[in-house]
């Protein structure tokens, strides 16, 4: 090897590197372009995986418990975390609607459709 390919050891290199960082991520905190927010209101509460169960399937899952509970709220399943009951949010699906916790009657009147009697015709 020819003395000018080795210029710079692997360790030199490292650290740059790390400082490269932590000095990249000092200005942007100083700049105010890192954002910690406080409010809860748009955080997730977590990720959550629906697991198919088939007949007769033996169901695999961690014995550890979460920490973590499901409450119905206004009809709809809401995860709640064990060690901050406030630190609660809905459950929604892929397209950002609420999983309710009861199934609807058939029976059920639809709130979308215009009461009975009035007509829509006029």
């Amino acid at each position: 090897m020819n003395s000018n390919e080795t210029r710079y050891s692997v360790r030199a290199l490292i650290i740059t590197a790390v400082i490269a960082i932590i000095g990249t991520v000092g200005a942007l905190e100083g700049t105010g372009r890192i954002d910690h927010s406080d409010n809860k209101d748009h955080m997730p509460v977590g990720d959550f995986q629906a697991i198919h169960l088939k007949p007769g399937e033996e169901l695999r899952m961690s014995r550890k418990p979460s920490e973590l509970h499901a409450a119905c709220v206004d009809g709809y399943l809401a995860i709640a975390a064990d060690v901050d009951p406030s630190f609660r949010g809905i459950l929604v699906d892929y397209k950002n609607r609420g999983v309710r916790c009861v199934r609807p009657s058939p029976t059920d009147i639809d709130p979308a459709a215009p009461p009975a009697g009035t007509d829509d015709e006029q």
